[in-house]
């Protein structure tokens, strides 16, 4: 496996420090994140770089780069600061809809490129259905030519903006229990959105939606009858190795803030990157940061080669959301009090990753998801 980037690679790359370089960005991203709106303007100014195509197949116009190009990418954002959980349903999100999709559905989602707006996200969760997704009560059911759908749903992420949700529920008239998803339009009759707060991702919103006998149309069906566990599936794989990614540029963030203020902070006549103590967590910090980064490619590299497993996203989830959570809080200590009643970035990075060890998968669910992996190479 060589990591090393390919010019075009190195190309994105650059971009991406030209455009994070432009302007403070950091300032916008205060101000979003304390009025918890989506930093339009930012992603954006992706879109017009093509960040939406990476993923998307040659002949629908993309760049079909691969999942190591999105891991170079994320990593540049991240590096310098950018709040890459928001850009969830950019590397993904149309190719699901091109695979799954109806014709008009595809229709509507590709409109979207170039935009940089949120277009759709999957609304799971219900109250009584975090991680046990077999227990969902939200149903369907038809009548007179029509679908009509019943339920809610809670922490769905991006709701507040996205004009449309893909609602898995479960057919009504089924003894046996029968879980499809349907394509809905958020502007339709019957249906409540309830803004909720978060600890952090503040950027991005989650919601508590509620369906009234909201009227749909069979052709408002999103896949096949019955094929929602297994469409979902694949889509928590790929979220959770996005997290992870998040998580790490993340991290590697704060590092950096951290080092160069140890190196400028001087305390009893010398920098306090001169003490041991505060070496020993740079030296802590870099091995975890290390490993990161190793098992992320290495995760991106098989996905590109078909190799990617549950199990691979599912360790890099669990892996990075705790190691970058350590690295962030030993920044934290170290920038001391700007870092904790300042206005520092290293703040709201805290916040953040503490939601990412529940947000798409809970720790629990991630070493289950492994250790199954693990032990079925065995059978």
């Amino acid at each position: 496996m060589d990591f090393k980037l390919t010019d075009e690679q190195e190309l994105f790359v650059a971009g991406i420090r030209d455009l994070m370089e432009r302007e403070n960005w950091e300032s916008y991203f205060a101000d979003c994140d304390r009025d918890s709106e989506y930093p339009l303007r930012f992603v954006k100014e992706l879109a017009d770089m093509g960040i939406d195509s990476l993923l998307i197949p040659e002949e629908h116009g993309g760049f079909e780069a691969g999942l190591v190009t999105v891991t170079a990418v994320w990593e540049i954002l991240g590096r310098l600061g950018a709040p890459t959980y928001v850009l969830y349903q950019l590397p993904g999100g149309f190719n699901t809809v091109l695979r799954e999709g109806s014709p008009e559905q595809i229709d509507k989602i590709m409109a979207f490129r170039g935009t940089g707006e949120q277009m759709w996200n999957s609304a799971i969760t219900e109250p009584g259905a975090g991680s046990d997704v077999g227990s969902l009560q939200t149903n369907y059911t038809r009548r007179n030519g029509k679908v009509y759908l019943n339920g809610s749903k809670c922490f769905i992420t991006s709701s507040a903006r996205t004009p449309y949700l893909v609602v898995m529920a479960r057919d009504a008239s089924s003894e046996k229990p029968v879980f499809s998803e349907w394509f809905v339009d958020m502007s339709k009759p019957g249906i409540r959105v309830n803004k909720l707060e978060k600890l952090g991702l503040r950027m991005d919103s989650c919601c508590e939606i509620l369906f009234d006998n909201v009227e749909l149309e069979e052709k408002d069906m999103f896949g096949r009858e019955g094929n929602g566990f297994n469409r979902v599936k694949e889509e928590f794989d790929h979220e959770r190795f996005l997290v992870a990614l998040t998580n790490y540029g993340t991290a590697y963030c704060a590092f950096e803030d951290a080092a160069k203020y140890a190196n400028q902070r001087v305390q009893f006549g010398e920098a306090i990157g001169r003490y041991q103590l505060i070496q020993e967590k740079f030296a802590h910090m870099q091995i975890k940061l290390t490993n990161m980064r190793n098992m992320l490619y290495e995760a991106a590299w098989k996905g590109d080669n078909g190799g990617m497993t549950s199990g691979d996203s599912a360790m890099c989830k669990y892996y990075c959301a705790h190691a970058a959570f350590e690295v962030v809080d030993d920044a934290m200590q170290v920038l001391g009090g700007i870092g904790i009643a300042g206005e520092h970035r290293v703040t709201r990075f805290w916040r953040d990753l503490r939601v990412d060890r529940v947000s798409g998968g809970t720790d629990e669910m991630q070493i289950l998801t492994l250790g199954r992996s693990v032990l079925k190479q065995y059978r």
